[in-house]
């Protein structure tokens, strides 16, 4: 069934700094070459960190300067919210960003999977939970372990949950995100590929019309131009079905959990937590649907998209 067309390509060189519109790209097992190939860490917690903890992370603009290809980092050139520039092979590119974000922190390419301590959160608890979900009939356990005390904060912080909304069930998702940052040698949240479409965004945009649903606050990888007949959320539907894209492949994955991101102000886009708020509560909490990659190809703006 035709769902749409691509109206929109994007791929992410820093994680959680803006990223840049593509007209054609390659999608291989690992998801768009190139993206969030790199990512910052903070060094007072040892934590590879993101805009949720850093929301100026957001003004910054970040672009590959050379086409990327697999599992690469290539350079990338950082435009900061002055106006002022760096890049990720100036010797000064760490002290830069330091400074400009007001903590410390350095800019990190991907490491290898082996590398977990890299990965790995700073959190305690996280390590047991993770550890935990692994094991057969736990992971049902984790909603209820996380509806109280320390890991139930920990998350309210992370999704930026107000005192009388739920917070996502973190049992959908890979066992990995529980222990570590992202998937072992990626910054991905939980899977390589975002998609998000436009009737998702009018339904919010009727629901909540004050606020500026800019595709740019969603970050997805290809946002899709549905079809006449396909409104409402229809990317929460999507579970466990395939999009075919040109020759492109998706396994639709899980709804995606949305957080404070969302909220916070980029380029031409007001600060609004009335986003995420709307999201909540008339959303389920959701927003698009992440995916893996089942079928390599190249997808192009105009290529349509069918649920298969």
């Amino acid at each position: 069934m035709r769902v749409g067309v691509v109206q929109q390509i994007w791929r992410y060189p820093v994680k959680s700094m803006a990223g840049e519109r593509l007209e054609v790209c390659s999608v291989e097992r690992s998801g768009i070459p190139g993206d969030r190939g790199w990512a910052l860490r903070n060094e007072k917690s040892g934590e590879i960190t993101n805009g949720k903890r850093i929301p100026l992370l957001m003004q910054c603009a970040a672009r590959s300067r050379e086409q990327p290809h697999g599992g690469s980092s290539p350079v990338v050139d950082i435009v900061f919210p002055d106006g002022t520039s760096t890049s990720s092979d100036s010797p000064q590119v760490n002290s830069r960003l330091s400074e400009v974000l007001g903590t410390e922190v350095t800019l990190w390419p991907l490491q290898p999977a082996t590398n977990k301590a890299h990965y790995r959160r700073a959190d305690p608890s996280a390590r047991i939970a993770g550890q935990l979900s692994r094991l057969p009939g736990f992971r049902p356990l984790l909603r209820k372990l996380t509806s109280f005390g320390h890991m139930n904060q920990a998350l309210r912080e992370l999704f930026s949950r107000e005192p009388n909304e739920p917070i996502p069930d973190i049992s959908v998702l890979p066992p990995d995100v529980l222990e570590f940052t992202s998937p072992l040698g990626t910054y991905f949240d939980a899977f390589p590929i975002n998609v998000l479409t436009s009737a998702s965004l009018e339904t919010m945009a009727r629901l909540n019309p004050e606020a500026v649903w800019d595709v740019r606050r969603f970050r997805p990888n290809f946002f899709i131009e549905a079809t006449n007949d396909i409104r409402g959320l229809v990317e929460s539907e999507w579970d466990g079905l395939k999009l075919r894209i040109s020759g492109v492949e998706l396994e639709c994955e899980i709804p995606t959990a949305r957080c404070g991101m969302t909220t916070h102000a980029q380029e031409g886009i007001p600060r609004d937590p009335s986003v995420l708020r709307s999201i909540v509560k008339d959303a389920d909490q959701k927003l698009g649907i992440y995916a893996s990659v089942t079928q390599a190809g190249r997808v192009s703006i105009g290529d349509p998209v069918e649920l298969v």
